[in-house]
């Protein structure tokens, strides 16, 4: 290790490359490609049926991963009170899931935009399959290229992580104009613990080079801030930390059982890569060390009216 000859290469699933300008619409793409279009069928053995990414909302831990997908993202239908003849825009729509709910269940037209176009692809053949081609619009287009607004509500879910503490402010803004006065946004967004000194943030270096290149955390206040410097009033904040770690708890186990599988489609490497990213963000949610939460937030028109009931959540 401390010879005279120069360390091996990096193994080609690692992307690290020199941190110039990030959140370009071009180095988005190049992130979201090297994350999403590992191949669908691998996702599909880690994710199942449901091919939802994201934070489930389990009943009870002995529930099925697919019960509590459908189960989030009911919930977030009815945070974004959606109903028929609304237009519902999914940011980060992956591979459809939440665009195909919320047109057969709730009766809503959407668009659902993503940078992969592999996720596009297998959103538009479900689309189809549903036969809702003619409620269901699917774009490989950059969020901050959409421009037939306004929409009734936004659902963003998993998506805001890629977005950078940078660019967030823009990111808040380009949805506030987005929406109708009193339209709803669902940001659904990973959160890391504060900082004492902020300015010392670093990216960790393994997710960044392996898994999510140019991903960041933030803090949930962070977050809430910057949504209301854009002009969203915050109305609902959720904490969801236990139930991801019960979903990436049932995705290594989905890995796990069909690991040779994984191994064919998507390599050695990267399956290896997979199964310790997902058991060590189960144990950091576990612990506390990052959360995840759901922010309902609305744009408020000047009359005051958001539009939220007087008791929007239920205790039980």
């Amino acid at each position: 290790m401390a010879g005279p000859f120069p360390p091996p290469p990096p193994p080609r699933e690692e992307v690290r490359r020199a941190r110039g300008h990030l959140h370009t619409r071009r180095s988005d793409r190049r992130a979201i490609s090297h994350h999403y279009d590992v191949g669908n069928d691998f996702y599909e053995l880690v994710l199942g049926p449901s091919m939802v990414y994201s934070c489930a909302y389990w009943a009870a831990p002995d529930g099925t991963l697919e019960d509590a997908q459908r189960d989030k993202l009911e919930l977030v239908c009815r945070k974004l009170d959606l109903k028929p003849g609304l237009r519902l825009l999914d940011v980060g729509c992956g591979w459809g899931s939440m665009a195909v709910h919320a047109a057969r269940e709730h009766g809503v037209s959407v668009v659902g935009v993503t940078l992969s176009q592999e996720q596009a692809v297998y959103a538009r053949k479900r689309v189809a399959d549903e036969g809702l081609t003619d409620r269901v619009e699917i774009r490989v287009q950059d969020y901050r290229d959409v421009a037939d607004g306004p929409y009734d509500a936004i659902s963003s879910i998993g998506m805001a992580e890629h977005v950078g503490a940078e660019r967030y402010l823009e990111y808040a803004r380009d949805l506030h104009a987005l929406l109708k006065p009193g339209g709803r946004l669902l940001n659904h967004q990973i959160a890391r613990r504060p900082q004492r000194d902020e300015s010392s943030y670093t990216v960790d270096p393994f997710i960044d080079a392996y898994v999510f290149p140019d991903g960041e955390l933030a803090p949930i206040g962070t977050t809430v801030t910057q949504l209301e410097r854009a002009g969203f009033e915050v109305r609902d904040v959720e904490s969801l930390r236990e139930h991801y770690a019960l979903t990436l708890r049932r995705w290594v186990a989905n890995l796990e059982a069909h690991r040779e599988q994984a191994e064919r489609l998507a390599g050695p490497g990267r399956a290896r890569v997979w199964r310790l990213y997902m058991a060590a963000s189960a144990l950091s949610f576990e612990r506390n060390r990052i959360g995840v939460n759901q922010v309902l937030a609305v744009r408020t028109p000047e009359s005051g009216a958001s539009g939220v009931p007087l008791r929007s959540r239920t205790w039980n």
